[in-house]
């Protein structure tokens, strides 16, 4: 598996405490990456499922009932087959797994295996219509639909986000789009997160000598957040 990084105790991207894999490699290309370190497959190392396994098996006291293993990236599912093939040696060992995924990505039988073989899935819904979803991510809204189509078909718990961008869509009209697209899977979505754009990692596109197309835009304020989330919360309840 192609590592880019490893966070061996994590407590946002799924439920309880996780051992986060960040795997290399992103199809997208979105404006507010913070991370775009993942981008590419050259930066982090290899490692087998046994290895990986050996380690995370030394955090599963901390686990609890709700904690185990996350996959992030980057582009996780990008290495479905690697996912599927660790997953079902999670399960042996009594470990669940949750995928935090864009979901634009093919779905593939891999694809398909990986996802079923989860406890959960946290899906990005990056932009709620094709044009913005290709103008600021370079990726195919229908991709996406396609994977909550499967997530539904699968009955398969899932987490939305979506990052709220200044001057992009950080309004309730935009908020309305969003909400009218996850509609149709509003019997399998447990929670609607709004994640504000930071600017932490802008250093990163200096570091790799990448153009930030977001510059010259502020951090979204926390006062805006709690606002357009308490909207999405009436909305979807």
């Amino acid at each position: 598996m192609q590592i880019h990084s490893i966070e061996s105790l994590a407590a946002l991207d799924g439920e309880g405490l996780r051992y986060e894999l960040f795997l290399r490699g992103c199809p997208l290309r979105c404006v507010c990456c913070h991370n775009p370190d993942t981008w590419s497959m050259n930066v982090g190392k290899e490692m087998s499922c046994e290895e990986l396994l050996n380690k995370i098996r030394r955090y599963v006291p901390y686990f609890g009932e709700e904690g185990g293993v996350t996959f992030s990236g980057g582009e996780p599912l990008l290495q479905a087959g690697e996912i599927a093939k660790l997953g079902i040696m999670l399960k042996e060992n009594n470990i669940g797994y949750t995928i935090d995924t864009s979901g634009a990505v093919n779905l593939t039988e891999d694809v398909k295996q990986a996802v079923k073989g989860s406890d959960m899935i946290i899906c990005d819904l990056k932009y709620p219509d094709r044009q913005s979803m290709m103008k600021y991510t370079r990726g195919d809204l229908q991709q996406v639909i396609d994977f909550l189509d499967y997530l539904k078909e699968e009955k398969k718990q899932v987490w939305i986000r979506t990052v709220i961008i200044p001057g992009i869509n950080d309004d309730f009209l935009w908020i309305d789009k969003y909400i009218e697209t996850l509609k149709p899977y509003s019997s399998i979505i447990k929670k609607y997160e709004l994640l504000a754009f930071h600017t932490m990692g802008f250093f990163k596109y200096d570091n790799l000598n990448i153009e930030n197309p977001l510059k010259d835009v502020c951090a979204l304020s926390q006062e805006r957040l709690k606002e357009l989330q308490h909207y999405v919360d009436e909305k979807m309840n």
